[in-house]
């Protein structure tokens, strides 16, 4: 059994790595009511001279100022945690002085900048146990989440799939109080998006999967800035039952514009940094964007907000 820190206690959690091994942290102390998540990619560029000037590190003001307001919330991260290679070095000295603070709190996915480095090795390294075999299951209060590695392609990504459907089927369809259970998964690339790298096939057939599931939220990066979709299918149809996809590649590496928006997006925003806030209840969820830094474009909108409910 692997115990986390005290400060991560409060949302009891249970972990299903790959390799089928489980432990279980936090027993006998009941999980919140709403669950609060903060979220985004595309963290710490390395050129910057002093990471404490960096957008990462105004972005991670903003999250450590609401863990320590909720001893309970946790991180996620979205890929790209350095730039531009995914050393050890750039995770010692780029994302440990900004990310890094909460490390013990966060769980990561992987995005294609780990990779530059053979196998991510650094990554895998720097985050230990809770990342996994790169993808991973985890229970927090009413909602079960999935990390998967967007990287994946050929055999290994059979395997990741493979997982992922016997999980999904694994998890109740409801929560002990009766309410419809809710899902939530996170990975790097996003299966749709309007930004300059667009949408990416890799993630189609766990978006199905996730889907025929009834998943709620779909969490990625890889594009510099933050989208909201509608409710989409594999194939980019809206569809109710489908999962909501937020593209949160702002958490400071730097901005990029949007391309051609695409059908079902409803809100996006290339201005400024900034983490998306999730408060994950039984049967629904709300989201908000909190910006990190003022908008860099004038007459900016405000950032976006909302609510849901699970299938």
């Amino acid at each position: 059994m692997r115990r986390r820190p005290a400060a991560a206690r409060g949302a009891a959690l249970l972990i299903a790595c790959a390799g089928g091994a489980a432990s279980a942290a936090g027993a006998g102390q009941p999980a919140p009511a709403v669950q609060t998540v903060y979220a985004a990619g595309d963290l710490a560029r390395c050129p910057y001279p002093d990471p404490r000037w960096s957008g990462a590190a105004d972005t991670a003001a903003v999250v450590a100022a609401g863990l320590a307001a909720d001893p309970a919330a946790v991180v996620l991260t979205l890929g790209d945690h350095t730039y531009p290679r995914g050393t050890a070095a750039e995770f010692a000295d780029c994302y440990g002085p900004t990310w890094g603070r909460f490390k013990e709190r966060t769980w990561p996915s992987p995005g294609n900048h780990e990779y530059y480095t053979k196998g991510a090795l650094p990554y895998f390294a720097y985050f230990g146990a809770r990342a996994g075999r790169g993808y991973y299951r985890l229970a927090l209060g009413a909602w079960h989440i999935y990390s998967l590695d967007s990287n994946l392609t050929g055999a290994a990504q059979a395997r990741q799939l493979a997982w992922l459907k016997d999980a999904l089927a694994r998890d109740p369809r409801a929560g002990p109080d009766g309410a419809p259970a809710c899902t939530l998964a996170f990975w790097h690339h996003p299966l749709y998006s309007s930004g300059g790298h667009g949408s990416m096939p890799n993630m189609r057939a766990a978006w199905a999967l996730l889907q025929a599931a009834g998943a709620e939220l779909v969490l990625s990066g890889h594009d510099h800035d933050y989208e909201r979709f509608a409710p989409q299918d594999a194939d980019g149809r809206f569809a109710p039952s489908g999962p909501r996809q937020f593209v949160v590649g702002t958490g400071g590496a730097y901005p990029t514009p949007f391309l051609v928006p695409r059908d079902h997006s409803e809100a996006r925003d290339a201005s400024r940094n900034g983490v998306l806030r999730l408060r994950l209840a039984p049967g629904r969820y709300d989201w908000e964007f909190l910006e990190a830094t003022p908008p860099q474009l004038p007459n900016a909108s405000p950032p976006d907000r909302g609510s849901g409910v699970c299938h």
